[in-house]
């Protein structure tokens, strides 16, 4: 088969990725008015006009929309070998917010290339991932290459935990069939020099807590010293769930068992590439980072439960902030959790820790705001080990890489329940200074094409096994 090159890609995608670059499609947790503001569904026309003029044997482009949800778009080739069995081959087109102010000459949603790098949000996490998905299948057609039944499945609430998912889902049960491979291209690459393989993913839970003291704000004056501070109470709580000084997660439900192989294969990354956590990270001089060694880094990032404070209210600006005991301190804490931990699990031992009795007298409101189970890949049939082995090298001229991800892809934790006997491939192209969630957010086109190459190569061997059997 003749690969996909930068040129190719650039033709046939580029515009239309600048384009859906340039759309506020925000997650509805970002965007609760996302219906009235449009951009979702703008970005989902957008898709499947993309797909509707690709050139394939048989193919149904459908829109599929469930009151209250965001869409979800199917792209559907039917095979052209004698084979069953489905395909699935994932993305998602929904954006985090900015976050901040992007570095000079770029922004969110007005994109930029500079060399063979497209800035702007969303293109990375995860716009490239539909291209990659039909051009690869069009190329396999278009060379005479035999491919299985797919389907590519374009979802609109990720960010947001996948919230509308399991409801899509659930209407395309039959359209889907029986799903025996599934193709994730929504997570991570440690390097560009080859194909990066997920071997877990942690799971989630955001919580949204509130400290109430006085029904308004007094003056500090007045109040302070007698009136406990909301922020002290939070600290309080928050030191429940934390160790300040070693920022450990103190609940026991919310640590798990390192299995012995995926600390050998951290190990083995450490060996080879050396602190490949602290390198990539726009850490500051002086900040000492947590983890003892490089292969302890990578598995704090994989394997290990944490917290982050991710948001704050009723806390003014510095510039506005006056002499004011304020009536109430809200903080969302953010939970990842160990790929084995169910989310359910930890979250109801989060709350009882919160809403225990001990706190300095205050109202406490707690809130489970988002959850989502982390996943672990089941062993490798030995088809695919050949096959991303075959895929890496022809593709990037070395053999793939297996790494655990600390982010979360909910899609495959629900699709591992409902499809027990699924074979994964969770690959991406978010690899070093991509900054998914972050300013200046960044896909390499390289590295998208060599992808799409990948996933060609797969769909291939998928299809030779198939008909083997």
């Amino acid at each position: 088969m003749s690969p996909l090159s930068l040129s190719d890609f650039e033709a046939e995608a580029l515009s239309t990725l600048m384009t859906y670059a340039t759309l506020p499609c925000l997650s509805p947790a970002f965007d609760h008015e996302w219906e009235n503001t449009g951009a979702i569904d703008q970005a989902i026309e957008l898709f499947a006009d993309f797909a509707r003029a690709r050139c394939f044997g048989d193919a149904e482009v459908r829109i599929h929309r469930l009151q209250g949800h965001t869409p979800v778009l199917t792209v559907t080739i039917e095979a052209t070998a004698p084979v069953s069995g489905t395909t699935v081959l994932y993305g998602h087109l929904d954006k985090q917010p900015p976050l901040g102010d992007w570095s000079e000459g770029l922004g969110p949603f007005t994109p930029v290339r500079r060399g063979d790098r497209i800035y702007a949000r969303g293109v990375a996490d995860d716009g490239y991932a539909i291209f990659a998905a039909l051009l690869a299948i069009e190329t396999m057609e278009r060379d005479g290459h035999a491919h299985g039944r797919c389907v590519v499945l374009i979802e609109a609430s990720e960010e947001s935990g996948s919230v509308d998912l399991e409801d899509h889902l659930d209407a395309l049960k039959d359209h889907l069939g029986e799903v025996e491979l599934m193709i994730c291209l929504d997570s991570g690459a440690l390097t560009y020099d080859r194909l990066w393989v997920t071997t877990s993913l942690r799971g989630l839970v955001n919580v949204e807590v509130t400290v109430r003291v006085l029904s308004q704000g007094s003056h500090s004056g007045s109040a302070s010293g007698v009136v406990p501070s909301s922020f002290r109470v939070m600290r309080q709580l928050i030191e429940r769930l934390e160790d300040a000084a070693t920022g450990e997660v103190l609940l026991p439900a919310l640590h798990a068992t390192i299995p012995p192989a995926h600390l050998e294969a951290a190990r083995g990354i450490a060996e080879e590439f050396g602190d490949v956590v602290a390198r990539e990270l726009p850490t500051l001089d002086g900040v000492d980072l947590m983890g003892d060694s490089p292969t302890d880094r990578i598995m704090r990032r994989t394997w290990h439960p944490t917290l982050s404070l991710i948001g704050v209210g009723g806390v003014p600006e510095p510039a506005h902030a006056g002499n004011v005991l304020r009536p109430f301190t809200t903080a969302v804490l953010s939970f990842r959790l160990p790929p084995t931990v169910k989310a359910s699990d930890a979250a109801a031992a989060i709350e009882a820790a919160l809403l225990a009795p001990g706190a300095a007298s205050s109202e406490v409101q707690v809130t489970i705001v988002g959850d989502a189970d982390g996943w672990v890949t089941p062993s490798l049939a030995p088809w695919l080990a050949r096959a991303l082995e075959e895929a890496s090298t022809d593709a990037f001229g070395t053999g793939p890489g297996f790494i655990g991800e600390g982010g979360s892809i909910p899609f495959l934790a629900s699709l591992g329940r409902r499809y027990p006997e699924v074979q994964f491939v969770a690959t991406g192209a978010l690899g070093p200074h991509s900054n998914a969630h972050g300013i200046d957010e960044m896909l390499d086109l390289p590295t998208a094409v060599k992808i799409t190459n990948a996933v060609a190569t797969i769909l291939g061997a998928f299809a030779r096994e198939k008909a083997s059997r």
